[in-house]
């Protein structure tokens, strides 16, 4: 069974397409025809040479597709051939086939595009873990999403709302502002005009946020912790302002606040089977009835990936780019 795919070719971070044969499916795994794959910022630090896809996954690079599936592992029955279906991969997503594992996948709701669902996976599992699990953000908190514009925040903004949170964001540009705004988020900061920590703190009345979802990493360490409030949790997913900062721990204890980082591509088939599955269960009836949805920048061709990692490098995407085959 081969597969037209987009490889890093060796340390140059070129992008080259090859055809490549790919294994059948074991026992849980499945075969999907892509219809769609979505860039993260995970692509752009794989064809770096900064995050390498983990042992036993395809060497290039994709982390989330829709699709339908063409044919299934002897031990699934959770599937069906012919069903569309989206799903959250370790790797091996920029193609126009994928073996995927069957626990990975969810079916693609009615009414949702079969392409603009290649914009759920990766961004709602990494959301709903993060809000939720590492986050515990419960209806009436106050949650602060960096970077609402992005992939991850776009999605992040809906699930606060929806799960009955106040949602503040930070974006840059007054039309960045508008459509985080549309999203369903409470306050839009933009960040090239105003002080974070001084908006929040205004928004909350000095209270601050009891979670803060950050991509930003190092450089936002300082104040992130001063925009806490206490028994506030901050939930490190990205390291855009880099992988050190300064930590007051006076103030983290004043707060009796906690710091958590987390990863999704490294994490056990297992707990990604649960995170999809409780995705599934908690998620899906609201991308079903409207409440989350897709935000799709732009589609492009399987073939133009490396003007779509430039044009995510460049800061102007909003939401997600997906490559279609």
């Amino acid at each position: 069974m081969r597969a037209v795919t987009i490889t890093v070719q060796g340390g140059s971070g070129k992008l080259t397409t090859n055809v490549t044969n790919l294994p059948d499916p074991d026992t849980s795994e499945i075969v999907v025809d892509v219809a769609s794959s979505g860039i993260n910022r995970a692509d752009l630090l794989q064809r770096a040479g900064l995050y390498p896809p983990p042992p036993g996954a395809p060497e290039w690079p994709g982390l989330e597709i829709s699709g339908t599936v063409r044919a299934l592992g002897p031990g699934v029955s959770s599937r069906r051939v012919g069903e569309r279906v989206v799903a959250l991969l370790d790797g091996g997503g920029w193609a126009d086939r994928a073996v995927v594992r069957a626990a990975q996948t969810l079916p693609v709701p009615d009414g949702v595009d079969l392409v603009d669902a290649a914009a759920l996976p990766e961004a709602v599992c990494t959301a709903w873990t993060n809000l939720v699990d590492a986050g515990r953000l419960t209806a009436g908190e106050t949650l602060l999403v960096h970077g609402g514009s992005g992939g991850v925040g776009s999605i992040a903004v809906q699930l606060g709302v929806a799960l009955g949170a106040r949602v503040v964001t930070t974006a840059g540009g007054p039309e960045r502002v508008d459509r985080c705004r549309a999203l369903g988020a409470d306050v839009v900061v933009d960040h090239r005009r105003d002080d974070v920590v001084d908006a929040v703190r205004a928004a909350t009345d000095g209270r601050g946020a009891d979670v803060v979802l950050d991509v930003l990493g190092g450089g936002a360490l300082r104040d992130n912790v001063c925009v806490l409030a206490t028994g506030g949790r901050l939930v490190v997913i990205g390291l855009q302002q880099g992988r050190r900062g300064e930590l007051d721990l006076a103030a983290l204890m004043a707060k009796r606040a906690t710091v958590t980082g987390t990863t999704l591509r490294s994490r056990s088939p297992q707990e990604k089977a649960a995170i999809v599955a409780a995705v599934g269960e908690h998620v899906w009836p609201m991308v079903a009835d409207g409440r989350v949805r897709p935000v799709v920048h732009d589609r492009l061709p399987l073939g133009d990936a490396e003007r779509a990692l430039a044009m995510l490098e460049s800061g102007e995407v909003f939401g997600k780019l997906l490559l279609v085959p």
